[in-house]
């Protein structure tokens, strides 16, 4: 029998922006079920941009997933006896996810101020294409590159 794939519904937009990347990094900034403290952190952070770079904070943080997609990962796959690295190329969703994981990562690992300052921080860092999220796209890149002759 065949399998159906079901068809995954869209994440509504959130209630400020109207965009649904910025609904998904609410979402991911969500910790026991406080999604209003979500929704500070996150319009308080977009502020913040707004007053630093005095740009669209929309723009800034597309910019900045933007810089830290990836375009390939590496795949375990065992063959023989060894498992080969082998570098397949990922979807944009999947890109995106992997992005706001790490730009997330990098906020939550400082811990001496408020997360809204360090989560501005990161953002500004990697639409400068600079901080550690910046580092693991590279350093996944290079992994692919490196395991290019398994492909």
């Amino acid at each position: 029998m065949a399998q159906v794939k079901k068809k995954r519904k869209n994440l509504p937009k959130d209630y400020l922006y109207q965009n649904e990347l910025v609904s998904k990094l609410i979402n991911r900034v969500l910790k026991r079920g406080k999604k209003n403290l979500a929704y500070k952190i996150v319009y308080e952070c977009f502020k913040r941009l707004n007053e630093k770079k005095k740009q669209d904070p929309i723009q800034i943080f597309e910019e900045a997933v933007y810089n830290t997609s990836p375009t390939l990962e590496v795949k375990a796959k065992r063959i023989g006896g060894a498992v080969y690295q082998i570098p397949i190329q990922i979807s944009k969703k999947r890109a995106q996810s992997l992005s706001l994981s790490w730009i997330l990562k990098e906020a939550r690992s400082k811990s001496n101020k408020s997360m809204i300052i360090h989560l501005s921080n990161s953002i500004l860092d990697a639409s400068n294409k600079e901080g550690s999220a910046i580092k693991k796209k590279e350093e996944l890149h290079r992994s692919a590159e490196a395991n290019r002759a398994f492909s």
